[in-house]
């Protein structure tokens, strides 16, 4: 049955067998119709006539029964009446039967008949004759009513009495039955007549129709690619039907409209290979001319493209021009295609001639590798298509083009592909360019202080620590020298910033030029600078330092209103190793002796006898006394300064700072930091510290979130994190609201002790930020290598980046890169409102600094403009 069924299906899928599937089906559904309804209708004639006949028969079986009976019947006579009227019609499907009425039975007695059932004696109590047509049986009820001259013989009826009934009954039934026969029998003779003349039309009709579509198949089956597409025409396609003629022309035109946008399955293939390669990986950005040939060979495994090009401009220097050829080329086509390019940065300069640096050719196969001659194309060869990008920080201008043959530029459909590949590639090489710009400034500033040129202090601390082990190696000798500049604070009171900042580029180019090639010299911060003196006794460091004292005091500036500035500077100097064994101790010498000239009369040089090498050491170890005892005791104190969203003022982050407290005296941590490092017990310190302000938090409700600042001792403790995780989950914080932050510089030597114990804090939840971004060596190398979530932008490039567009040009830098990772930033040290708002326009996130708030012992809950208000 099931295989059947499936055959049916099958076959009424065929426009043939559907054709004659249907007409059968229509066929056989009007004839079954014709025939229920004929046989109804005959049926119910049938009835009608049989009532009819039944009617009559009653009536001349009545009328007989009343002549009889008018000659005076006996007994006898009326049974042998009653039973030849039953016999005469017993093979005719009527059935007679004959009931005496009660008076009847009263004065003739009682006779043999059948049991009256409901129907007889309802006709004898109502004396009404009654017809029924039910189940193909007619059955005549007729009662015998008395009339008057009926009561000769009946004294006791009266007119109208019911004297007997007669009850007529026909079977129809079985004429029904033979009747049904034949319209069965004529059904299956006319359904083989039907299918036959099913078949006939189902074949003529879909033979006309197959003949167009076999003609419409063979034309789609002989289309394998889009060139194939573009030649297919229909319009010879004729069917002789309106409905399918107007669809077949429908396709046809619906061709015409594909032609000018099918793409080839190669080409879309080739596109999303190419997405695929366009990733900003380190690898691309250091061999980004190595790609873009690998990716000059994809597009011709699809087009041919003669050449690749890259025009791009940086800051105002110039253009450099780099052309990848796919395979080599003369020095002809080579001078010629230059020339173009050349042309076409005119015409964006509207026709003024521009500043070409370089023009470099690449070729990505060579002519012994290609097995060909050199090729020699000429202008008419190539057809090139550009896409051009300018960008504002950093400032870059470029344009990429590709060359490709001069028909393929004519077809619409390679014209976009050319222009997808353009616009891709565009955005890779401008990426690439923008970001080898920030990485070659960060990697700058993050050695070189921006106002001088000088080295920072970061890099000055790691040269410290560098040339104590080479001279401890060699048993060699150092001496450094630690300047201040004196009165400095009121050159920029009388004179502004702007001539300030002239004022210590001055004084960093006499200093340069007071040193020898060697000596290493750093601004240390603000107007403190540092030489680092190799190979050289305290006696000629003292030679040195009043060589630079001066040439300072040679220095002349003129101020803006016309006065004459001359510079001045105290100078510290410690040698080792006769004044300290190790880098803390020298610079706190150093620093010391800084401070003694600065109270000798200032513009002075200052170096330490064997008294004060004795009482600067006595009071380092005051200093570690301070700092045990203030663990022992648990006078660590936390305090918390507000980082406030920059836009709305509204505080939901506080920094975690650490203090300790003698008496009513709060110490800053940079005052004993580093002493705690030295003698190994910051991470105590911490763990102190920390659970304090956890339970601060508990005590006031504080819900926003913490910025904890790391010791780079924390990162070998391995238990650091699990007893941090253990005190967040005692006090009932979340560790997505804490987030540990370490100094960029303290990363350098730890790269790979940092990149486990960041992933360490990821897993258990906390966060992770860079404090100083920008101070260190690669700033750029950190974005990339660690899950880093939060960047806190040096306080040295917000302070000055008003006054320097270095600095400025540096903090754009940060930010653009930190947009781009999806990287909140943080700027500190904002003192003022003018660079808040200058912070906010950058489109930094947060905002740290006295301007916004100080460090205080509680959370602010209140936002900045609600503290001012309040105030």
């Amino acid at each position: 049955m099931l295989t059947h069924a499936r055959a049916l299906l099958s076959c009424m899928r065929t426009l043939k067998g559907f054709v004659l599937v249907a007409i059968i089906s229509a066929s056989m559904t009007v004839f079954a119709g014709v025939t229920l309804v004929t046989t109804l209708l005959y049926e119910n004639i049938l009835a009608r006539q049989a009532e009819q006949t039944s009617e009559t028969l009653a009536r001349q079986s009545f009328t007989a029964m009343l002549q009889i009976m008018r000659q005076g019947w006996t007994r006898e006579q009326m049974e042998a009446f009653i039973e030849e009227t039953q016999q005469l019609y017993a093979g005719s499907g009527y059935r007679f039967a004959f009931y005496r009425g009660k008076r009847v039975s009263e004065r003739y007695g009682e006779i043999d008949q059948p049991a009256m059932d409901i129907v007889i004696q309802a006709a004898f109590a109502s004396g009404e004759a009654r017809v029924w047509n039910q189940d193909g049986q007619v059955r005549r009820v007729m009662p015998l009513l008395a009339r008057s001259d009926c009561l000769t013989c009946h004294q006791n009826a009266a007119t109208g009495d019911v004297l007997g009934i007669i009850d007529l009954q026909h079977d129809l039934s079985p004429i029904s039955r033979e009747m049904r026969l034949n319209y069965v029998a004529m059904f299956l003779v006319a359904s083989v007549f039907v299918l036959l003349l099913a078949l006939a039309i189902s074949t003529l009709f879909s033979d006309r129709i197959q003949r167009t579509l076999g003609l419409f198949r063979q034309r789609m089956s002989a289309v394998n690619s889009i060139e194939d597409f573009r030649q297919l025409d229909v319009t010879d396609a004729n069917v002789p039907f309106i409905e399918l003629n107007d669809a077949l022309q429908q396709v046809n035109a619906l061709v015409g409209r594909l032609r000018n946008v099918a793409v080839d399955k190669d080409i879309l293939e080739f596109e999303i290979r190419l997405l695929s390669k366009f990733i900003i990986t380190s690898d691309v950005v250091r061999d980004w001319r190595e790609f873009i040939k690998e990716l000059l060979g994809d597009i011709n495994t699809i087009i041919v493209a003669h050449t690749l090009v890259t025009i791009f401009q940086v800051e105002e220097e110039g253009y450099e021009l780099e052309v990848f050829w796919y395979r080599e080329v003369t020095a002809q086509t080579q001078q010629t295609f230059a020339h173009l390019l050349t042309q076409l940065l005119e015409r964006h300069h509207n026709g003024q001639a521009a500043a070409v640096l370089k023009v470099t050719h690449h070729s990505v196969c060579s002519a012994a590798e290609d097995g060909q001659p050199m090729h020699d194309l000429s202008a008419e060869d190539i057809r090139l298509q550009t896409k051009s990008l300018l960008l504002e920080a950093p400032k870059i201008g470029g344009i990429v083009g590709i060359g490709v043959q001069s028909d393929l530029a004519q077809d619409p459909i390679r014209h976009i592909v050319i222009d997808g590949i353009l616009s891709t590639l565009l955005n890779l090489v401008g990426s690439v360019k923008a970001i080898y710009k920030y990485t070659k400034d960060l990697e700058f500033y993050a050695t070189r202080d921006p106002l001088t040129n000088l080295h920072n202090q970061r890099v000055f601390k790691d040269m410290l620590h560098y040339e104590v082990a080479r001279a401890s190696r060699h048993q060699d000798r150092f001496s450094l020298l630690m300047l201040d500049m004196d009165n400095f604070k009121s050159v920029n009171d009388r004179h502004g910033h702007a001539f300030g900042d002239q004022f210590l580029h001055a004084v960093a180019n006499t200093l340069a030029h007071s040193v020898r090639p060697g000596d290493f010299l750093a601004r240390y911060g603000g107007d403190e600078f540092t030489v680092i003196l190799p190979e050289t006794s305290e006696e000629q460091a003292y030679s040195v330092a009043m060589r630079i004292a001066q040439n300072l005091t040679s220095q002349v500036l003129t101020a803006p209103d016309g006065t004459a500035v001359r510079a001045t500077t105290s100078v510290g100097i410690a040698s080792y190793p006769n004044h300290a064994a190790n880098s803390h101790d020298l610079f706190l010498m150093a620093d010391n002796m800084m401070y003694k000239a600065k109270r000798k009369g200032k513009n002075c040089v200052a170096l330490p006898d064997d008294e004060e090498v004795a009482a600067v050491f006595r009071e380092v170890g005051e200093k570690n006394q301070m700092v045990l005892s203030a663990l022992e005791e648990q006078r660590i104190v936390p305090y918390f300064q507000p980082i406030a969203d920059v836009n709305t003022g509204e505080v939901h982050i506080h920094e975690l700072l650490m203090r300790i407290q003698i008496g009513e005296r709060i110490i800053p941590a940079g005052e004993f930091i580093e002493i705690a490092e030295s003698i190994g017990v910051i991470h105590k310190m911490d763990y102190l510290l920390i659970e304090k302000a956890f339970a601060q938090i508990r005590e006031q409700g504080y819900d926003g979130m913490l910025f904890i600042n790391l010791s780079p001792k924390s990162l070998i403790i391995g238990e650091f994190i699990a007893h941090i995780h253990q005190l967040a989950i005692d006090y009932g914080i979340k560790p997505s609201r804490i987030v540990f932050e370490l100094t960029e510089r303290e990363t350098v030597s730890n790269l790979t002790l940092l990149e486990k114990f960041v992933l360490d804090l990821k897993l258990e939840g906390f966060n992770f930020a860079i404090d100083d971004f920008g101070s260190g060596f690669s700033s750029f190398r950190y974005l990339k290598q660690f899950p880093i979530d939060v960047i806190k932008i040096e306080g040295e490039f917000i302070r000055n980046m008003l006054q320097d567009e270095k600095y400025m040009a540096f903090v754009k830098s940060i930010v653009t890169l930190a947009g781009s990772l999806g990287v909140s930033t943080i700027a500190e040290f904002i003192e003022d409102e003018e660079v808040l708002a200058a912070v906010a326009e950058l489109g930094i996130d947060y905002g740290q600094g006295y301007h916004l708030g100080r460090p205080s012992p509680r959370f602010v809950t209140a936002s900045r403009a609600e503290r001012l208000t309040s105030q």
